[in-house]
């Protein structure tokens, strides 16, 4: 717990009542009301949790009006450029940098996990074709606890080291899988011989009948997505997976939880959201026509993938994924395809326009990660299984670092009650 030099006073009719501030190594000071019903007999009021602190953590800080983003106190941009998703996952979940013979014994466990038991095909196979890969990710993911009883325990800390490691190993497996399974393909075992994004990527476009060779921009831009969506804060996802495993919920159940809550279209299917933006405008002469509405008040449209309820400034995961982007429609090409076409030129014209400048809409990682993965050749349906996978070493972090925490239990949010107060029961005849 962070230490405590000052205190609030909270009067409440002629009673004040003392409360401790605890100050952070970074961000806001936090006032601590943990026994403020107790002394005063009130509860806080704070739908959504916007400005309430529910955990303390040393994982990732974020400052929205800066526009930074730390993990274990390294910024994104550096991480995202210098490092790579493996040795970011090492990071966010030892709190340190690896020497180069830790990160290989951590990559070697990691590529030597990535099958999954072959029973658990049959569960794709119970799922209608037409579902969506999310629906299948959150019932396989829930169902490991069938399969995995050897790390189920959340009291052995070696047990929660194997779910940690078999958690991150086989998310791309199971998210290729249910991919191929969704298009009606056959499912590609993962291959040791190649890296994680590597990996990924050749379980979901390679084929029985011909040999798939991996691009190493398209990898390195995979590689990217993973690193730049690796953890975010105390989000509606990480938060869910918190809440979950406050319960004593095994390590699997959690995860899906988190796959679940990811799901809404408000947090994880926001590069989807941009890309279906992009085939409403259609082509890059009605740019300005969308551009017009976006700045008209009275009129519903958005631009999806401007600006970040977060940041206040520049996104500071966009401009390493912009360099990807830009990398990847040059190996790709964008002369056959108009989506991409209206995203480069609503992309200059955006970051031409004063009114997007002075209100700092700029494009954000959802607008570039959504390009590059449509690039690339991945229905909309795969862009928040992708995010999924992302995040699952972050939902690992954090289900670890509550669980060593002695201060955890289990989540009990309280509420303002509006409902109808005592009242009894009516017999159904006479109502």
């Amino acid at each position: 717990m962070a230490d405590t030099a000052k205190s609030a006073k909270l009067t409440i009719g002629e009673q004040s009542y003392d409360l401790p501030i605890y100050s952070p190594t970074a961000g806001p000071d936090v006032v601590d009301i943990r026994k403020l019903y107790a002394q005063a007999g009130v509860f806080t009021y704070d739908p959504g949790f916007t400005s309430t602190a529910s955990c303390d953590s040393t994982i990732t800080f974020i400052d929205g009006d800066e526009g930074v983003l730390l993990h274990r106190g390294y910024p994104i941009d550096q991480l995202a450029s210098k490092s790579h998703y493996l040795e970011v996952c090492y990071l966010l979940l030892y709190g340190e940098l690896p020497t180069a013979a830790e990160l290989e014994d951590f990559e070697n466990t990691i590529t030597r996990h990535t099958m999954i038991h072959e029973q658990m095909h049959n569960f794709f196979r119970g799922f209608r074709r037409d579902a969506h890969p999310m629906a299948t990710m959150v019932g396989v993911v829930g169902a490991m606890s069938a399969f995995y009883h050897d790390s189920t325990d959340i009291s052995d800390p070696r047990q929660r080291e194997i779910a940690s490691h078999r958690l991150i190993a086989k998310m791309p497996t199971i998210a290729a899988m249910a991919y191929k399974y969704s298009i009606g393909q056959p499912f590609v075992y993962p291959r040791n011989d190649l890296t994680y994004a590597e990996n990924f990527l050749h379980m979901c476009f390679s084929v029985p009948a011909e040999k798939y060779e991996v691009n190493p921009i398209l990898a390195r831009a995979m590689d990217r997505i993973f690193t730049l969506h690796a953890d975010h804060e105390q989000n509606a996802s990480t938060s869910t997976v918190r809440l979950a495993s406050s319960s004593g919920a095994n390590p699997f159940a959690c995860i899906a939880a988190g796959i679940a809550c990811l799901w809404g279209p408000a947090h994880g299917g926001a590069n989807q959201a941009c890309l279906e933006m992009l085939k409403e405008i259609g082509s890059v002469d009605k740019i300005p026509e969308y551009i017009a509405r976006a700045k008209d008040k009275n009129d519903p449209f958005r631009l999806m993938g401007f600006g970040h309820r977060v940041y206040k400034n520049r996104d500071p995961r966009a401009t390493v994924m912009k360099q990807s982007a830009d990398e990847v429609l040059d190996l790709m090409g964008i002369e056959n395809n108009p989506i991409l076409q209206v995203a480069k030129e609503l992309e200059k014209q955006a970051l031409e326009d004063q009114y997007f400048i002075d209100k700092k809409l700029f494009p954000n990682v959802d607008f570039y990660s959504g390009i590059i993965l449509e690039a690339m050749g991945f229905p909309t349906s795969m862009f928040t299984p992708i995010f999924a996978l992302s995040r699952t070493v972050g939902w690992v972090s954090q289900w670890k670092e509550q669980l060593a925490d002695p201060q955890h239990k289990i989540g009990r949010p309280r509420q303002l009650y509006l409902g109808s107060t005592l009242r009894d029961y009516t017999d159904i005849e006479s109502r």
